[in-house]
């Protein structure tokens, strides 16, 4: 290689490299700045990764001689992760640091030392758990609202292009739309309610419960039924027993004018079924909201193809967001989740509409 072709190559090599020190600064401030917003463990865990990022960072630095007078703009994700640290919670953000720290080039780049290319790799998975618990919070009303609009835009828009290619006039196309969207809202609201509330009792049964306090000091202390009460909950024989012995012996040392109760025990199992109530608000909301928007051509006015047009651009955009959305928040690719949900919203649009021109034909 010549002298010419060596200068280009090591300025191709300063280049990325200042790229590099740009995303590790710019990653090391996300963590700083969600670490100010947590305390304890997750607050120690979060300032840890900016220290990383900030011996990557140091390293980047230490190639090129020094701080450069001029540094590129940070990559487009790792701007948009920045962006969404300031405005949104810490859930979102922290997703959009796991696909960040998922794609992470040091694998094949002979600069970046092998310790460095661990840590993303570790880094990876710290942030999957630290978004764990918001993903399973969220994970009721979240899968409501999201399936909610989805629902609502797949199956009007699928209602309004089958009523729409029989060629009826625009009028009946908005009331059939108006129509799928109340009903659809209703159904989805008390569908959802009885899901979860049906899960919630079913999850409840299951608890345990202290039915038999009362009738505890007169059990026998030799055969202790008790003890395989703690045996159903997952305890040994031998741990059943000395904790069935010991809350024998409290119960017949109590108070015998009050019926002795020992201290309720919960099973933390509703974490990730959210609330009844929250989960059909949700869903009817969200439904609405989606099952609108491809009615909207014709609530002002337009019909015909330039309607169906407009349904469908207004449609696309609404799905590919969608699709996004769960993609962002489950850690999985953005864009592939955006043209999945764009190719099943169309094609059950494209079914209707070729069954409306068939039954619009044949009349």
């Amino acid at each position: 290689m010549n002298d010419a072709s060596l200068r280009v190559s090591k300025a191709r090599d300063r280049r990325r490299w200042a790229k590099y020190l740009v995303n590790e600064r710019a990653e090391a401030a996300v963590y700083s700045g969600l670490a100010r917003r947590r305390e304890g463990e997750e607050r120690d865990i979060l300032l840890a990764l900016a220290a990383a990022e900030g011996r990557h960072e140091a390293h980047w630095v230490e190639l090129l001689g020094g701080e450069p007078r001029k540094l590129p703009r940070a990559s487009m994700s790792t701007r948009l992760l920045g962006w969404a640290a300031a405005r949104f919670g810490s859930i979102f953000v922290l997703a959009l640091a796991q696909n960040a720290e998922a794609r992470s080039p040091y694998d094949d780049d002979p600069h970046a030392t092998a310790e460095m290319s661990a840590d993303e790799k570790v880094h990876h998975e710290v942030v999957r758990g630290l978004a764990a618990k918001g993903r399973r919070r969220l994970s009721g009303t979240f899968r409501a609202s999201v399936f909610g609009a989805n629902d609502g835009l797949v199956s009007n828009l699928a209602l309004v292009m089958g009523i729409g290619a029989t060629g009826v006039a625009p009028q009946f196309v908005l009331f059939s739309g108006i129509a799928g969207l109340l009903a659809g809202a209703l159904s989805m609201g008390a569908g959802e309610f009885v899901s979860v509330r049906s899960q919630r009792e079913l999850l409840e049964s299951t608890e345990p419960n202290n039915d038999v306090d009362a009738v505890l000091p007169d059990l026998n202390l030799d055969a202790n039924e008790l003890a395989l009460v703690y045996r159903t909950r997952g305890m040994s024989e031998e741990e059943s027993l000395s904790r069935a012995n010991a809350e024998l012996e409290k119960a017949r040392s109590a108070d015998s004018s009050v019926p002795y109760r020992r201290p309720t025990e919960r099973v933390d199992s509703h974490d990730v079924v959210g609330s009844a109530f929250g989960a059909a608000t949700s869903s009817f909301l969200f439904f609405a909201s989606g099952a609108i928007i491809p009615v909207v051509p014709w609530i002002f006015g337009a019909e015909g193809l330039l309607a169906v047009v407009v349904a469908l651009l207004l449609v696309g955009i609404a799905l590919m967001a969608t699709g996004a959305a769960v993609g962002l928040l489950s850690g999985a690719p953005p864009l592939a989740r955006a043209l999945r949900q764009l190719a099943i919203g169309f094609g059950a649009a494209a079914i209707t509409y070729v069954l409306g021109l068939l039954f619009g034909v044949s009349a």
